[in-house]
């Protein structure tokens, strides 16, 4: 006797891998509703095989530094170079050569709430993270570029497991390691990726912090970028502790 739609459907709800012989009576069943089912299988998996693959192309950097003899290869990267208020954030991670993060990817292209839970599998598995932070009165000192770099040595130096290689998002630092400086790094290093989905949600839940303290800005939706309803806060109440004097239109401000 053949199991009913719903039997079916709870069945793939069980087994999130079938078997060849589970997937060939499937395919038998001409049932409609079995086809919908086994279509919409195929498609996940489809989609989870296409994360696995990407994930093993952006290792490529990683398995080279391996293959030279590197144990604590580092992915670095910055986020917050373009905001009128808050710190530039950057960050270190130290990837275990084993494990396999899913989704990573530059820290913009993923939705927040995967933005999340990566953070936490990292923040979970990975052997090292260090984090850099550097003030809007630096970056108004030294200009962003010259923080952006800060920033970075200071997430390397935070490493509890000291790193003796680097790959790092477009930029090359003044620092004796060996290093590898990737153009749109974030995309192509499942380190760098890393390092720029914990740069971000940490920077994202300071301006959310900041957005309480200096309300009237909208820092909880914008971190700080420069939309309409943060320029309009600028206008009604001026500057706060946390706006980049150097930037304009801040400065207009001052």
């Amino acid at each position: 006797m053949k199991q009913s739609i719903e039997q079916i459907k709870q069945y793939f709800q069980d087994h999130p891998l079938l078997t060849d012989d589970k997937l060939a009576e499937l395919a038998n069943d001409e049932r409609k509703g079995v086809q919908t089912l086994l279509s919409r299988y195929n498609k996940e998996q489809a989609k989870k095989q296409a994360l696995v693959d990407r994930f093993e192309r952006m290792s490529e950097f990683e398995k080279i530094a391996w293959s030279k003899g590197a144990q604590a290869v580092a992915g670095i990267d910055e986020v917050g170079r373009g905001p009128l208020a808050g710190p530039v954030v950057a960050a270190a991670v130290i990837l275990p050569p084993a494990g396999q993060f899913l989704g990573l990817n530059d820290s913009k292209q993923v939705p927040e709430a995967q933005r999340e839970a990566l953070f936490q599998a990292i923040s979970e598995q990975a052997i090292a993270i260090g984090i850099g932070i550097i003030s809007p009165q630096c970056i108004d000192e030294v200009n962003i570029y010259e923080a952006s770099k800060l920033a970075m040595m200071e997430a390397i130096e935070h490493l509890s497991t000291p790193a003796d290689y680097l790959l790092i998002d477009a930029m090359t630092l003044p620092i004796n390691l060996p290093q590898e400086k990737l153009i749109k790094g974030d995309a192509r290093s499942n380190s760098i990726a890393a390092a720029s989905i914990i740069a971000k949600v940490t920077r994202d839940r300071m301006m959310k912090q900041y957005a309480i303290e200096y309300p009237g800005y909208d820092f909880e939706h914008n971190a700080g970028y420069g939309t309409a309803k943060h320029l309009a806060g600028l206008k009604a109440n001026g500057i706060t502790p946390i706006h980049r004097k150097s930037f304009a239109p801040v400065k207009n401000y001052c």
